[in-house]
């Protein structure tokens, strides 16, 4: 496992991860997440640990760029449960559902691959996956940097 990345925020907002000695932004933190980096965000000034807030803005931007994952309904239901004796629960059950909905993609990852492998398929699927990483490669480009100059609303 690799070694826990400690992010500073500083009062400018600014962000910096002392194990890279490099500034991030919150895209690269969201990579981190991806990439299955550890990582613990402290406030500098207080030490505070932040990590659940900086996550919750990652969340926020991802739900105002394009497809929001939440539906109005599942945030209605969210808001509803914070204070309350089902908040628990709540959190539990939801934690439980997204383990069970990692493993069972998971698991249908593993078996489509074996039942590919050793076949014709296994070669074009190859293919595909590679067409589709450098076409994501080529939209990262493209795109990436028209989102950059857009103006974010607080």
């Amino acid at each position: 496992m690799p070694e826990e990345r400690l992010i500073k925020k500083y009062s400018n907002r600014s962000l910096y991860d002392t194990v890279a000695s490099t500034p991030v932004t919150l895209e690269q933190i969201r990579q981190m997440v991806l990439d299955e980096i550890p990582f613990k965000v402290v406030d500098q000034s207080s030490g505070m640990d932040i990590t659940h807030t900086i996550l919750m803005q990652i969340i926020l931007e991802q739900e105002s760029d394009g497809r929001p994952l939440f539906t109005v309904d599942m945030l209605n239901n969210f808001i509803r449960n914070y204070g309350t004796d089902t908040q628990q629960q709540f959190t539990n059950f939801i934690g439980q559902s997204m383990n069970i909905f990692a493993e069972q993609q998971s698991l249908f990852a593993e078996q489509i691959n074996k039942t590919f492998k050793g076949t014709p398929m296994e070669a074009w699927a190859e293919f595909g996956n590679n067409q589709m990483k450098a076409w994501q490669k080529i939209q990262k480009t493209m795109f990436g940097s028209k989102k950059k100059g857009r103006k974010k609303h607080p």
